[in-house]
């Protein structure tokens, strides 16, 4: 059976329309008309349920936001232009200078610089550790700490976090968990393991075919007794909570981050993303099972090959614990040096050479001369890339092609 079985009938049931249109209708406007300037004031106080501006959201985009709140069990959603929009919306929507972030595990290049360089700008500290120092993580938490950043599989170098023991950690602080998400939608569900915000950079799998940049932060009701965001530390927070109940944190993010920076979606864009939504459960069903198959044969003929289903990996037996439908498209090959890595990339038949991953047509990169490029030797160790590291992203063809591919261009 369909691993995401349970995904199949929500997803083409709630894109698609019951009467008139059965597609989506794309709403092009930027702007909207308000009718009567009773109908304005109460649009712009929230009373009025109805388009205000399309920095802020528009209808297509509202679709989309409900389905991928539906699918992480969130109480709301906000669609950004970008992967890395809904990371900064989500980010910003709660830091203050002075503030400081934990971010754990291995971390995509762009977040990593946004952490790392971009937010000391602004005055906030962010403290860097690797999926198993728990310890070490809960003897950093302080008073400044707002936030637990991790991604559900470190990329790229494919380290499994313990998702449910560092929610724990941080609810126990009372600090805000997000997690990434982007790389195992439907595999794992960060909220219902304690974290409060899940980011995806819907650009990758769930639209799969590279047409539809965007990114979405799904979002946890606030509870209607004790909360963490009820706590003096998140008191920014306090009178959207006063207001908005227990969606609060969709009029923080949007006002807090989306009316000012402007990550916002594209209305097409959004469309886009509901048609890739459609077949997700379908294609990562496939993807999942194809990178077993894959990795196991590659790493029998002596490659060097990093994925969590490998007897060899340190977390193999929380991939089979917590993990257990798959962890994504994403495994890596060291092929020692950037030449050999260089020579494997052009000889492979099969292989798109691209930053992105996800696609449903497998992809490659090497990580040290292009996303990890302006990065030092310390910061590259910690990521875990290496001279010779190739990212793989699995697609849809067969795993026996890919196999003979990759085995006839490393000959």
């Amino acid at each position: 059976m369909n691993h995401f079985e349970e995904y199949c009938t929500t997803f083409v049931q709630e894109v698609g329309n019951k009467e008139g249109a059965v597609s989506p209708a794309v709403t092009n406007s930027a702007s909207f008309a308000y009718g009567t300037p009773e109908i304005a004031e109460g649009i712009f106080d929230g009373s009025v349920k109805k388009p205000l501006y399309s920095r802020m959201g528009n209808p297509t985009t509202a679709k989309l936001e409900s389905i991928m709140a539906k699918m992480d069990g969130g109480i709301g959603a906000v669609a950004t232009s970008s992967g890395m929009g809904a990371t900064t919306l989500a980010t910003m929507s709660l830091l203050a200078c002075g503030d400081e972030i934990i971010s754990i595990g291995g971390l995509f290049g762009g977040t990593y610089a946004l952490f790392n360089e971009t937010l000391t700008h602004f005055g906030v500290k962010t403290h860097f550790f690797d999926v198993d120092e728990l310890d070490e993580i809960k003897k950093t938490i302080n008073e400044n700490t707002k936030i637990i950043f991790l991604e559900s599989v470190g990329n790229p170098n494919m380290r499994l976090p313990d998702i449910s023991a560092i929610a724990k950690i941080a609810n126990d602080a009372g600090i805000v968990l997000i997690v990434d998400n982007t790389i195992t939608p439907m595999s794992i569900s960060p909220l219902k393991l304690g974290a409060d915000i899940v980011v995806y950079s819907t650009t990758k799998v769930i639209s799969g075919n590279a047409s539809a940049l965007g990114g979405c932060a799904v979002f946890r009701s606030i509870n209607d007794g004790d909360d963490k965001f009820k706590t003096p530390r998140y008191k920014e927070l306090h009178k959207f909570i006063k207001g908005a109940g227990k969606m609060a944190l969709i009029p923080n993010a949007k006002k807090r981050a989306m009316r000012d920076l402007g990550m916002s979606a594209n209305a097409h864009a959004s469309y886009q993303t509901m048609l890739g939504l459609e077949t997700l459960p379908l294609r990562m069903d496939r993807i999942v099972q194809s990178i077993e198959i894959i990795v196991k044969e590659l790493d029998k003929n002596g490659l060097n090959i990093n994925h969590p289903s490998l007897e060899s990996h340190p977390h193999n037996q929380r991939y089979k614990k917590d993990f257990s439908k798959g962890c994504g498209t994403l495994f890596t090959i060291d092929l020692g040096t950037k030449e050999r890595a260089f020579e494997f990339l052009n000889k492979t038949k099969l292989a798109t050479l691209t930053a992105n991953i996800g696609d449903s047509r497998t992809l490659a990169l090497h990580m040290a001369s292009t996303i990890y490029r302006d990065f030092d030797d310390e910061v590259k160790g910690f990521l875990g890339i290496t001279d010779g590291l190739v990212r793989i992203s699995i697609g849809l063809e067969s795993p026996q092609d890919i196999i003979d591919d990759f085995l006839e261009a490393v000959k």
